[in-house]
């Protein structure tokens, strides 16, 4: 399809470009400076319309046919993670204690690749919107983009997505139709009684009884697992009991901990099983509870419809792809299935690339020109 290919020089200067943003990471909800390089490097290609401040920091960018037809969205992610970047690539992060560790800055130069053929040549009818997305991270982006009003006059029928994912051969894709990730929350339980002498600790109301039952419990939920789609687990990622004082019975306890389950269905059994369990404990011994949530993720489920476009773009480009499985990390991309028809691939990084999240991770510059014609395929079959 060579109408669609991308040159030689596109392929260094989008390589430079990401290499670029891996420089200047911006974490969730401060994705000012990105978003304001994103503008800067897609108006050479002549966008039709370039939406800004979307669901916040968000931008999206249109190329518009002006022909009646459907919308296919693509969508790329903003933001960095708070993670002291370890590697010592020349690209190294700029900004102390955050870094691009999940290939964001790879997916937003994937979009500028889709942005810049896009711009030689629009479909034959309806319109491509990339849609650079704030907060993926603490899963507040998407739903924040639904809620703006900008948004509704670019609400797509297809929306298509991607992730790199270490594990995978380079360039190869895993694509399932049904759940791909898992519905997650952070939980957080707080207990208050009230302090005493540590030589008198029965004239206090102390926590201490309560944490230790509810660890063992929570810790204790798991169920099913991802390839069956049945995935029901809660994770204890941090307590604090009381003061570092040796002289004082403790007030107030806290436990973190994380829900997660293959669909939202079993996310709402879950929380209210866990918020049971905290509520009982609570009474036992007379404590105060409060409790609350962040991060919280819906689950992704591929449409059949819209994985069968990205199988044909992908048989078409002769990129290598099979099922594979669900994941158990969340990813907020499946909100927008609630206004279209949605999937998300994962693309191989290589199966001995460090993982996501890891402090020497650093996105595969060979990914871009593979996923941009992937989602060049997929529009032009949707709109040409």
């Amino acid at each position: 399809m060579n109408d669609i290919s991308l040159s030689n020089s596109d392929v260094v200067e989008l390589t430079a470009w990401r290499r670029r943003l891996h420089t200047m990471p911006d974490v969730s909800g401060e994705e000012v400076e990105t978003a304001r390089e994103v503008v800067r490097f897609l108006s050479e290609t002549g966008p039709d319309a370039v939406v800004e401040g979307i669901g916040g920091t968000g931008v999206a960018v249109v190329y518009d046919s002006g022909v009646p037809g459907m919308t296919v969205m693509l969508r790329a992610e903003l933001d960095a993670l708070p993670i002291e970047e370890l590697g010592d690539p020349e690209h190294k992060s700029k900004v102390s204690g955050k870094s691009h560790m999940c290939g964001h800055d790879g997916h937003m130069a994937t979009l500028a690749a889709v942005g810049r053929a896009l711009g030689r040549r629009r479909p034959a009818k309806g319109r491509v919107v990339l849609l650079f997305q704030p907060a993926e991270e603490t899963g507040a982006g998407a739903a924040a983009v639904l809620a703006d009003d900008k948004f509704r006059d670019l609400t797509p029928d297809i929306s298509l997505s991607l992730h790199n994912m270490p594990g995978i051969p380079l360039g190869h894709v895993h694509l399932k139709d049904g759940p791909t990730n898992c519905a997650s929350r952070g939980m957080k339980i707080i207990l208050t009684g009230k302090t005493a002498h540590a030589a008198w600790p029965e004239t206090g109301i102390s926590p201490v009884s309560a944490v230790a039952r509810l660890l063992p419990a929570l810790s204790g939920i798991s169920a099913g697992s991802v390839e069956n789609d049945d995935l029901v687990r809660a994770t204890v990622t941090h307590v604090t009991i009381g003061e570092p004082a040796a002289g004082i019975s403790p007030a107030h306890g806290e436990i973190w901990v994380t829900l997660r389950t293959s669909t939202d269905d079993r996310m709402s059994a879950l929380v209210e099983h866990a918020e049971t369990m905290a509520r009982d404990a609570a009474a036992a011994d007379g404590l105060a509870l409060a409790l609350s949530y962040q991060d919280v993720f819906g689950h992704c489920i591929n449409h059949p419809a819209a994985a069968d476009i990205l199988r044909a773009a992908m048989d078409a480009e002769s990129v290598p792809h099979v099922a594979g499985q669900a994941y158990r990390a969340s990813e907020d991309f499946g909100r927008f299935a609630k206004v279209s028809k949605s999937a998300m691939l994962f693309l191989g990084a290589g199966e001995s690339h460090p993982a996501l999240h890891n402090p020497t991770y650093d996105y595969p510059d060979d990914l871009i020109a593979i996923g941009a014609r992937i989602f060049l395929a997929a529009t032009r079959q949707v709109l040409d």
